[in-house]
């Protein structure tokens, strides 16, 4: 019987690699992909500015995360001051994919045991930071609704040029509707073949209901010429 392979540490070195492709591998076409998303949500309202927005999904391993740190990069690219928060308060995963700690980050900021500004982490990418989770609270609903939570929004809007929050499912817990409240548009991730139809418009209509701009869907996992691609698709 064979033996099932143990993943070392190259494997685990591949695998961020291609979670950051934008970064890592800018001409391929899934990079492409993300560009034309930010192209698109740049051009989705010409009479609001968008500089804070929200990526979420209807289930866990969706490709929301991926599609976060991706969108942050590309806009980073384009010369913005760009913060990308991993406000998936239960499982974070954005300091793996930046390969950088998470001692302190969100949770400590908004409950004032450190400032923004000692939160804040660069990452390998020029003109992309990052504010980690932090330690995982038992309150995280709280604080993420709490008055602190909608200071801090209006200090990172002033301090950067786009603010990207990567959240935790929707249909899952409460945390995505109440940031998609605050900020000024929000994304939903569907994975081809995987997202249930009917979790998709349910996903949809929290959003509707929670007052967010819903800016649009990206479908991935597509498989077209053995290659995964990256479409956005406006609401109306």
């Amino acid at each position: 019987m064979a033996r099932k392979r143990k993943e070392n540490k190259n494997d685990k070195v591949l695998t961020l690699k291609r979670r950051l492709l934008a970064h890592n591998s800018p001409k391929d076409p899934v990079a492409e992909q993300y560009r034309t998303i930010r192209t698109n949500i740049q051009f989705s309202d010409a009479d609001e500015e968008i500089k804070a927005l929200l990526v979420t999904s209807s289930g866990s391993a969706e490709g929301k995360s991926t599609t976060a740190s991706n969108l942050a990069t590309v806009y980073a690219q384009q010369g913005l001051k760009v913060l990308l928060i991993d406000a998936d308060l239960r499982k974070p995963t954005a300091h793996y994919t930046f390969r950088l700690e998470n001692h302190a980050g969100l949770t400590n900021v908004l409950t004032r045991q450190s400032t923004l500004g000692q939160g804040v982490q660069e990452s390998e990418v020029p003109n992309l930071y990052l504010l980690t989770s932090g330690p995982i609270p038992p309150n995280p609903a709280e604080l993420l609704s709490s008055n602190q939570m909608t200071e801090l929004l209006k200090e990172m809007k002033q301090e950067f040029d786009m603010v990207i929050f990567d959240t935790p499912p929707i249909l899952a817990v409460a945390d995505a509707q109440i940031l998609a409240s605050q900020v000024d548009g929000s994304i939903l991730v569907v994975s081809s073949g995987k997202t249930d139809k009917e979790a998709a418009l349910k996903a949809k209509e929290l959003l509707v209901n929670a007052k967010s701009k819903l800016l649009g869907a990206v479908l991935n996992n597509r498989k077209v010429y053995d290659e995964n691609y990256y479409y956005y698709y406006g609401s109306n």
